[in-house]
């Protein structure tokens, strides 16, 4: 899968932006020379290291597939209920076609659960 630069680079501006840093000061937490860096992967001139991804991670409190752009939950650990589906399709995609099959059973049979329970209560 390739990673569009360009997105990825108004993520780290989006994260960098909601701590209120400065591209300077992003890249002294980071441990950077300088802004250049964060300047250049803002503009998705170049993706960071593997390193850097996971400084960003930890320092932006989200997973290194949100700050790439591979997923839109933040923090899958924290996955809110509002989300919920949004975090599903995002996990579904990586299982393999027998266990994306199960899935669907287990969903199948709760909705199945739910409507006879429903059905219970009239």
């Amino acid at each position: 899968m390739e990673i569009d630069k360009i997105m990825v680079g108004n993520r780290i501006k989006k994260l960098r932006k909601e701590l209120n840093l400065t591209q300077e000061e992003l890249a002294l937490k980071l441990g950077l020379k300088g802004k250049s860096s964060i300047a250049n992967y803002e503009k998705g001139m170049i993706s960071p290291s593997d390193d850097i991804k996971l400084q960003m991670s930890k320092l932006f409190n989200c997973s290194i597939d949100y700050l790439m752009g591979l997923s839109d939950i933040r923090n899958s650990q924290k996955v809110n209920v509002e989300h919920l589906d949004i975090a599903f399709a995002t996990g579904i995609k990586g299982l393999n076609k027998e266990n994306q099959e199960i899935a669907k059973n287990i969903i199948e049979g709760l909705l199945a659960k739910q409507k006879s329970e429903e059905n219970k209560k009239k």
